[in-house]
């Protein structure tokens, strides 16, 4: 795209050069958007995906739900840890139960995230899982193994101390609630949250299939403005300026223009050449500058369409 736009301005320069004429425009390109490709920040199936190409979305909308059932549920745990926390105080022969009970749970939950982990180093091996998979369960089997440790420790002390006992059990209450928040954000992250309002361009994924951290699902761009890139010659790079107002023209039928006020935000620092399809080593030399004009789209404006800017348009 961007060689058939410059192109384009070199036939211009061309024409202008052998006397055949001039164009009546100063500079012409194609409309773009701010484009955000929105990915996955979690692991797990895709539950539902309700996005379709063409849709319009808000910004904050929920599109779809990750699978967060493990997340959830160690959520769910560590909650119930820290209501028992004031209860377990009183009493120290109760409060044991309780943390052996708690250790149980924890020591079966270790054991399925080895055999967990045996079956990921084997879907490995055959490529059917990533490496990314196997550090997060490692990382996930390191945090119960010190959980682990914890609750064990905990036991120790309360047969040896209460007083010392119910202390310790009270300064674990910090890492509880890290640990419930850290939970309670991989839940959030499972939901999958449009990040701008705009008009859906592409979809990646299907709900039923598997996502992964950083896997795309869809791209998305705010239409409501657009921005023409051009290119000026170096002849009228000393006619504009940032924040020019200048105006935008596109076909109306034959022969007809429709017309929109823009505006210069952006001209490029560097020069570049132009094709070297033109044939001409005169041609070759002459080098053109890209800008960017911010134009408000009427619904008529599309990604990808023609245009053309006129620095001092004609009544």
């Amino acid at each position: 795209m961007k060689y058939n736009l410059i192109y384009g301005l070199s036939l211009l320069i061309l024409a202008s050069s052998c006397g055949k004429g001039k164009l009546d425009y100063d500079a012409s390109g194609n409309f773009e958007a701010d484009e955000v490709i929105v990915s996955a920040e979690q692991n797990g199936e895709i539950l539902s995906f309700s996005v379709q190409e063409g849709d319009k979305l808000s910004a904050g909308q929920v599109v779809g739900q990750i699978d967060v059932t493990i997340p959830t549920l160690q959520q769910e745990q560590v909650q119930a840890s820290i209501n028992a926390l004031k209860e377990k105080t009183h009493d120290p022969v109760p409060q044991t139960e309780l943390v052996q009970r708690q250790l149980l749970v924890q020591e079966a939950q270790l054991q399925q995230q080895y055999r967990e982990r045996k079956r990921t180093e084997n879907l490995v091996k055959s490529d059917a899982a990533t490496q990314k998979q196997l550090d997060d369960i490692n990382a996930l089997i390191e945090q119960m193994e010190r959980q682990l440790s914890a609750t064990r420790q905990e036991i120790a002390l309360n047969n040896s101390n209460t007083a010392t006992q119910n202390r310790t059990i009270l300064s674990d209450r910090a890492s509880l609630e890290k640990s419930l928040a850290q939970y309670a954000e991989q839940v959030h992250k499972g939901q999958v949250i449009n990040p701008i309002s705009g008009v859906v361009l592409s979809r990646y994924a299907l709900k039923g299939e598997m996502a992964a951290i950083g896997k795309p699902l869809y791209k998305i761009a705010n239409t409501d403005t657009l921005y023409l890139k051009a290119y000026v010659t170096g002849a009228t790079l000393p006619e504009i300026k940032l924040g020019q107002q200048v105006q935008v023209r596109i076909d109306q039928g034959e022969k007809k223009y429709k017309s929109y006020p823009g505006e210069i935000t952006w001209i490029s620092d560097k020069s570049e050449f132009t094709p070297k399809t033109i044939q001409t080593k005169n041609e070759r030399a002459n080098l053109v500058y890209a800008i960017k004009v911010r134009v408000k789209n009427d619904t008529y404006l599309k990604i990808g369409m023609y245009g053309e800017m006129l620095i001092n348009p004609k009544s």
